[in-house]
């Protein structure tokens, strides 16, 4: 018999469930494929911490489900890592490839501005970033880069030339929250086979 299948949605960076593309995502299975579970966990601030958080859920659940993961931004670099560790098919949306650099302008106090959490950025955490890193994808195959060359955020060359091997939709304009998700969500779910 077929497993269920789960979807486990990844925000980015100081975000939260609330995300508008993680919503996107709950309101079409709802809709549409209300045989579907899906998960937006709240991540820990900090990437070691997102990273066992989430191989936690997924050796809980991978038994029982059929696992797809959608990842934006840092959710993206994160579902790289996962795949790396548990062959899981990911779509990545508009995802941080080397946030290690990135998140160097950000040191110090953050607030989340969705769940007001206060905590501080340090360089340890750039180092644990730079742990989660996998170079080169283990199995193009299994991800589908979405990505918007207008992105104020992320240099979207990084993506491409990263997921090359990759399925890949790049668009001109658009900006970081990847504008008009909505279009993808049912493609989103016939690419992970759930």
């Amino acid at each position: 018999m077929r497993k269920p299948s789960l979807l486990i949605y990844i925000h980015g960076f100081n975000s939260s469930p609330l995300s508008h593309k993680a919503m996107i995502m709950q309101q079409y299975c709802r809709d549409y494929r209300p045989d579907m579970r899906v998960i937006v966990p709240q991540l820990p601030c900090f990437p070691e911490a997102a990273a066992q958080m989430l191989s936690e859920l997924i050796r809980e659940k991978q038994q029982e489900y059929r696992i797809g993961l959608v990842g934006s931004s840092l959710g993206g670099y994160l579902s790289v890592w996962l795949n790396s560790q548990f062959h899981l098919r990911a779509v990545v949306i508009n995802p941080a490839v080397r946030p290690y650099e990135l998140l160097q302008d950000y040191l110090g106090e953050q607030v989340n501005p969705y769940t007001h959490e206060k905590y501080t950025l340090a360089a340890c955490h750039i180092e644990e970033l730079k742990a989660l890193d996998i170079e080169v994808l283990p199995d193009p195959d299994q991800f589908w880069l979405l990505q918007q060359m207008g992105d104020e955020v992320l240099d979207y060359r990084q993506a491409v030339e990263k997921f090359r091997d990759a399925r890949q939709t790049v668009e001109q304009g658009g900006d970081h929250s990847f504008v008009s998700f909505e279009r993808y969500a049912a493609a989103i779910l016939e690419f992970l086979e759930l």
